[in-house]
């Protein structure tokens, strides 16, 4: 197995990391069946008794704070850790054009797809307006602008940004923070070594956060679908606008099972079936929490430890992907924009169509991994061609249901841009003869 030495010869190989006793090595299987019993279990108590479920809302909460209580000390030490396994600081520029490359392309290959699935399956024709007012979650959101989003980028106060989950400031401070320790020698050296221990000890954590989680994805379907009304209700709303949905789906399936996987294979060689396999665990808890910030500890250690990517790329990679790899996401605002569009009978012609691609592609970089983040970005793809920021009214009564399917597309495009980014890494040190 190759080891990656880091500043000053800090070992950041797998084989050094964190042992691979506990919960997903020995009882991954068991963990999983008993995921996908908690969310069977969930749909049908939630489907059935309704409203009667948000009895047990506290524990799902309680789990997904468990999940987020760790993603700001993971993001840090995992950056740090990161750039610092990457050794010479001059090949971040290398590792950081393949993982933005592979970034922006697939979530721009996620948004084609929405507009192909979107314009072939035409599901706003004969669709009335149901909402005329600008819906709570998006209200005061209307001056959001491309440039809202590059100044997320920094932060005057990081405590205040660890406070309130804003993560892309975060990411920034630590990538430089984590780059400049590289330049410092052996002081550089304890303190990256210190944040390598907090990143296993967070990973350890992980594992008895992971006893309740078939209990936690339980009460957080069981207790959504009960809010919803139940398995009525909810049905009544989605065949209101079950074509939208069914579009949306189609097109998540598109990307997740034909475009994603095309391209694992292409660049890695590696099996996509079983790439998915060893990471059920992460997929299904995106599935339960809708929140890529909140499945980020998750993801981190089925792609380290199951798919078995280099620690260095999965701690570069993942934390970055969460936060600015939204491909379920930017396709969901590019289907749902065209669908208001064709809801009010407003024609969107080629050119509107190609800015709805390049606003999407944009503003999903700019959505957190937050539940319904992409509600708030939808805002600047509506504003991009016209469209009445009303029209996303109609879509909440289902979005829970489809946001927890995009942040799973979400976490899939996260995982395979680090197997992808550490392969053909790992080609260009060896084509640099320093490998």
């Amino acid at each position: 197995m190759r080891g990656y030495l880091g500043v000053d010869g800090i070992d950041l190989s797998l084989n050094k990391t964190v042992t691979t006793e506990g919960l997903f090595v020995n009882n991954n299987n068991i963990l999983l069946y008993l995921m996908l019993t908690g969310i069977v279990l969930g749909g049908v108590c939630g489907w059935v008794f309704g409203e009667q479920m948000l009895v047990v809302d506290w524990i799902g909460e309680m789990f997904l704070d468990a999940l987020k209580m760790l993603v700001i000390p993971l993001v840090v030490s995992s950056m740090i850790v990161g750039i610092a396994g990457l050794g010479d600081i001059r090949k971040v520029g290398k590792t950081g054009m393949i993982t933005l490359t592979y970034f922006l392309s697939t979530t721009a290959f996620s948004v084609a797809v929405g507009i192909v699935v979107v314009n072939v399956m035409q599901p706003g024709l004969g669709v009335e307006m149901t909402s005329m007012a600008v819906p709570d979650k998006v209200a005061g959101k209307e001056s959001v602008g491309i440039t809202d989003i590059l100044h997320s980028f920094v932060s005057p106060n990081l405590i205040r940004s660890m406070a309130e989950m804003e993560i892309l400031p975060i990411i920034m401070f630590s990538l430089v923070f984590g780059g400049i320790l590289t330049t410092l020698g052996e002081r550089g050296k304890l303190v990256i070594s210190v944040f390598d221990g907090i990143n296993a000890a967070i990973m350890k954590i992980v594992h008895l956060v992971m006893y309740v989680a078939p209990l936690g994805v339980f009460a957080l379907i069981a207790s959504k679908l009960g809010a919803a009304g139940g398995g009525d209700l909810f049905l009544a709303e989605l065949l209101k606008i079950g074509k939208f949905a069914a579009t949306v789906i189609l097109g998540l399936l598109f990307h997740a099972a034909v475009t994603l996987p095309l391209v694992l294979f292409f660049f890695t060689k590696r099996n996509p079936l079983v790439y998915l396999k060893n990471m059920s665990e992460a997929i299904t808890t995106a599935l339960s929490t809708a929140s890529s910030s909140a499945t980020l500890p998750v993801t981190i250690e089925c792609v380290e430890k199951q798919n078995r990517v280099s620690r260095r790329t999965t701690l570069f990679v993942i934390p970055l992907g969460a936060t600015v790899n939204m491909n379920g996401t930017a396709l969901y605002e590019s289907v749902a924009a065209i669908f208001i569009a064709q809801v009010v009978g407003i024609p969107l012609g080629f050119w509107e169509q190609v800015l709805i691609f390049l606003t999407a592609t944009l503003a999903a970089i700019g959505a957190a991994g937050i539940p319904e983040a992409g509600l708030v970005t939808m805002v600047i793809v509506l504003k991009a061609v016209g469209l009445p920021l009303e029209g996303i009214g109609m879509l909440l009564s289902i979005d829970w249901f489809l946001d927890r399917l995009r942040t799973s597309i979400n976490v899939w495009g996260d995982s395979i841009g680090a197997a992808v980014v550490d392969t053909l890494e790992l080609k260009y040190v060896e084509e640099d003869g320093s490998g």
